[in-house]
């Protein structure tokens, strides 16, 4: 079925768009667990392959540079190629890339096999929240819909690291990516059948120049938040990333403003409401990362789990965030949207409060206490954000706003990883500093200095009262950074809460939330 740009009656109602919507779905939860999955595998594949510590970094970080590189490239591909047509070339691209990297035998192989992941997954979370929009016409159905496909997200992104470990027991690191084939037949089959094509009256030219443009002003970006994240001393590498970036990224906003068909519609942040909700999503996609990252770590590092059973501690985060999201649409019908949206971020601002108060003394149970409440009161920002983001333009351009908020979301999460993760470093090195042995100085000193896992390497060559000692002192110090990544995300959340405050506020002045959007004031 084809629907274009002129054909936008409301879909009728009855089963079969909850159909289509099972379909886009699976595509979503795809790309959630593929992205969490190999975590797990890392070391194993590291030992099998060979690879070197800077190819390890690239296998983890292909997939997600070209991701960011080229979702918005994608989302405005599918506005003018048709949406369902490049959901399924991305899936069929996927599941082969997928084999590849399953049997891949060198390191060099798995490099170019998930970066070819990154592309068509940059294909599938535009066009899947595209369609929901166009096919789901009525405010109240969308907005359950979209709700149901931001639970897919962190339902994935929950059970991803279990379910590679579930994987690893049985079979070799390759099985992690087999996921995606069974998943791709079932997409690629009954997409057909049951899923609308949407494009407009007639498909306009894609401006390379603008997509060349577009990488050359993100991944430098995105690079150089990766490299800040490790606090190696690579500043001079990462500034002539960022400086690359930002050069390349006036280029490419001056240019959509002067095309007359621009790959990206920047004229949507001339509305402040739909730029303040947009920022939304980027800050509590860096908190939410940033906070994971840090906690995942002390659970294995601190408290001694495995990574199975750190994975496990920290699925209540997910599951909990999936549940906020799915309770939503049941929710404002009680309460306004605005109070779901405030209310919830106010809720996670207490659930890393609770963080805050962390000492280790009562094992993990504190830790799935805070983040099970960050994670059900940041789900009406997603559930409800999410769509208001993508309803602020024409129906025909509804490809391109999805990819700004994904392109909004990851880049939060990327910088919430370096914000963050230098934020618990810096509080861990500047503690450890001052409790080392006096037998410890040199390289071992620096290496304590700089990570929890090199305190207990140096910790091994010590005689057993130092070792128990800089041991002692190397959990508390890391102990103290998620303290104070706690305190800073609970500055974010309340500020959030009084960012969509005003949104609303604004919003309710114009009317321009409910224009097409399924969150009234």
């Amino acid at each position: 079925m084809s629907v274009t740009a002129a054909e936008t009656s409301p879909t009728h109602t009855g089963a079969r768009p909850w159909l289509a919507l099972a379909v886009l779905a699976l595509p979503t939860l795809l790309v959630a667990l593929d992205a969490n999955v190999l975590f797990l595998a890392l070391p194993r594949l590291t030992a099998d392959l060979g690879a070197s510590n800077v190819q390890q970094l690239w296998v983890t970080d292909a997939y997600g540079f070209m991701v960011a590189g080229l979702v918005i490239t994608m989302g405005t591909l599918g506005d003018r190629i048709g949406r369902r047509r490049l959901l399924m070339v991305g899936m069929a691209v996927f599941a082969l890339a997928s084999l590849v990297c399953a049997w891949a035998t060198s390191p060099l192989m798995l490099i170019a096999a998930r970066g070819v992941q990154g592309i068509a997954g940059a294909t599938l979370m535009p066009s899947t929240l595209a369609l929901i929009t166009n096919t789901f016409r009525d405010d109240k159905q969308r907005g359950k819909a979209i709700s149901i496909w931001a639970t897919c997200t962190f339902t994935g992104a929950a059970l991803g690291p279990v379910l590679g470990g579930l994987l690893l027991v049985k079979f070799w690191w390759g099985a992690v990516f087999l996921l995606a084939v069974p998943v791709a037949l079932v997409v690629l089959i009954a997409g057909l059948v049951l899923l609308p094509e949407f494009r407009p009256e007639q498909a306009r030219r894609l401006d390379l120049t603008s997509v060349v443009l577009s990488l050359l002003g993100i991944l430098p970006v995105v690079f150089a938040v990766k490299v800040l994240s490790l606090g190696n001393g690579n500043a001079v590498t990462a500034g002539v990333a960022l400086v690359v970036g930002v050069v390349f990224g006036t280029l490419y906003v001056r240019r959509q403003l002067r095309v007359q068909d621009p790959l990206l519609d920047l004229r949507l942040f001339a509305n402040s409401s739909f730029t303040l909700i947009l920022s939304a999503l980027a800050l509590s996609g860096m908190v939410l990362a940033g906070t994971g990252l840090t906690v995942t770590q002390l659970l294995q590092t601190v408290l001694g789990y495995s990574p199975l059973a750190s994975a496990l501690w920290f699925m209540p985060m997910g599951l909990f965030m999936a549940v906020g999201t799915m309770s939503t649409p049941a929710l404002i019908n009680v309460i306004k949207p605005r109070t779901a949206i405030i209310g919830g971020m106010f809720l996670s601002a207490l659930g890393a409060a609770v963080l805050i108060v962390v000492n280790g003394d009562h094992g993990a149970w504190p830790i799935v206490l805070g983040t099970a409440i960050i994670g059900v009161g940041a789900g009406p920002m997603f559930a409800l954000g999410t769509g208001l983001v993508v309803n602020s333009g024409p129906p025909e351009r509804a490809g391109s706003a999805a990819s700004m908020a994904e392109t909004a979301n990851y880049l939060g999460g990327a910088l919430g990883l370096a914000v963050l993760g230098t934020i618990s470093s810096a509080v861990y090195s500047h503690l450890v500093d001052g409790a080392l042995p006096s037998g410890l100085g040199g390289a071992a000193a620096e290496r304590a200095r700089e990570t929890i896992a090199g305190a207990a390497g140096e910790s091994a060559h010590l005689g057993a009262d130092a070792s128990a000692a800089l041991l002692k002192a190397a959990h508390s110090a890391f102990l103290n950074g998620l303290n104070a990544v706690a305190a800073f995300s609970t500055a974010v959340f309340v500020l959030l809460a009084v960012l969509t405050g005003v949104y609303f506020q604004r919003a309710g002045r114009t009317g321009g939330e409910g224009r097409r959007g399924d969150a009234g004031p």
